[in-house]
């Protein structure tokens, strides 16, 4: 008895020429002994088990990794705490240095524009003033003010060139496209209403805020410059409306990094502390506008 071997067959066909297939011995027969049903069984579970266990493994999805991007290089951050830290003794000093205006002063007939006691008291807004003024008095607070004038200017304007340079100021500085997120990021920080999806680093109020700090500073340094050398620049003076207005201006922005201050803190702590990291070590765990499939396991 003789059966034909499959292999030759096909590869018979393939040549130019037709070839004779090859003839085999048949493999004699051999009866196998008959499995129990116990054991066709338990081969039947142990085959269903590794079925489930490979379709859970396909189905189940595994964990999510954590993702880190660097967001803020070291000179941006160094730039921020000096320019923080500046910023605030600047204000408190400032403050000092208003209450020594004369009409705050006593005089003869007493009548004030604005009750400013001299002490610390909780029970009017000039005694909150007064108690966070910095300095004791006017000469004081003129030596603290100069003191940390020039860490927030030369702070300021390294964070300004840097960002020009680096090209970061794109995500950054606010523009028109920018508008019309403005006013849902307002609804959900001030309303409580449904988060706007984050596609970039900061949001359309981030942007604004950022953008209005940057104003206030350029125009805090212009003005202080009238204030403290009014002839030498007293050009700089006629463009601001006079000596009386840079007072003012400065005033104003001082006024804007006052409203600036408790909204930037109230941003940071809604958005966690891996945003306030951020700040401290330059990288940022899982930002929302990165998702999982926008980065590279390479």
């Amino acid at each position: 008895m003789t059966r034909w071997n499959p292999e030759t067959i096909r590869f018979s066909l393939t040549q130019a020429e037709p070839v004779e297939a090859e003839q085999v011995e048949a493999e004699p027969f051999v009866s196998k002994p008959v499995e129990s049903e116990a054991e066709t069984s338990s081969a039947k579970l142990e085959a269903n088990s590794e079925s489930e266990a490979a379709i859970e493994k396909a189905v189940v999805p595994p964990p999510p990794q954590a993702i880190a991007i660097y967001e803020h290089p070291l000179v941006i951050r160094i730039t921020h705490w000096v320019n923080a830290i500046s910023l605030m003794v600047m204000i408190l000093s400032g403050i000092q240095i208003f209450a020594a205006f004369p009409s705050f002063s006593d005089k003869v007939p007493q009548h004030n524009f604005i009750n400013y006691p001299a002490h610390f008291t909780p029970t009017s807004v000039g005694g909150w003033f007064r108690g966070l003024a910095l300095g004791g008095w006017l000469a004081g607070a003129w030596n603290w003010h100069f003191l940390f004038v020039w860490p927030f200017v030369i702070s300021g304007v390294l964070y300004f060139f840097y960002q020009i340079f680096s090209g970061r100021f794109r995500a950054l500085i606010f523009a028109q496209r920018d508008i019309p997120g403005v006013w849902p990021m307002v609804k959900h920080y001030f309303f409580f209403r449904e988060k706007p999806p984050l596609t970039q680093q900061y949001n359309p109020l981030q942007k604004l805020a950022y953008t209005s700090t940057i104003f206030f500073g350029i125009v805090s340094v212009l003005s202080g410059l009238v204030i403290f050398n009014p002839v030498q620049f007293s050009w700089l003076g006629a463009l601001m409306g006079g000596f009386h207005y840079a007072r003012l201006w400065h005033f104003l922005a001082m006024c804007g990094f006052l409203a600036f201050i408790p909204g930037h803190l109230i941003m940071v702590a809604i958005h966690g502390w891996n945003n306030f990291m951020a700040m401290l070590t330059g990288w940022k765990r899982d930002p929302e506008y990165v998702k999982p499939g926008d980065v590279s396991g390479d």
